[in-house]
């Protein structure tokens, strides 16, 4: 079982920046994908974007390329989002999830909420 914790979440202005990160813990992680998710009030959850542990191959949603940053610090079990050139509509609820297969297999953690003024 893999635990999850997201934090670095806040309040921010429109062309800001902010670095969540997500703690991992639990066992090894070699085979894992981790990912960040992100849900808006009224929306679906949607793919933000993911890293594979061991490789490091990495994926981003078409809306937050260019912008955003996924990285893994592997010693520490960690998982960073750097998010740059924030804007309103990237507002949301932001979920660090890890998988072997299918997300929805997966674990999940608690979301950090992300707030971007206009």
């Amino acid at each position: 079982q893999v635990q999850l914790v997201e934090s670095g979440g806040g309040l921010v202005q429109a062309g800001g920046s902010l670095r969540l990160s997500c703690a991992a813990s639990g066992r090894t992680f070699g085979s894992y994908a981790m990912g960040w998710f992100r849900q808006a009030p009224g929306k679906e959850r949607e793919f933000v974007a993911a890293i594979n542990w061991s490789s490091g191959n990495i994926n981003y949603a078409d809306s937050v390329k260019g912008r955003f940053i996924i990285s893994r610090e592997y010693a520490k079990k960690l998982v960073y989002l750097q998010m740059n050139s924030l804007k309103p509509e990237d507002t949301a609820v932001y979920y660090c999830a890890a998988t072997l297969s299918a997300w929805s297999n997966g674990s999940w953690g608690q979301g950090t909420q992300v707030t971007v003024s206009s």
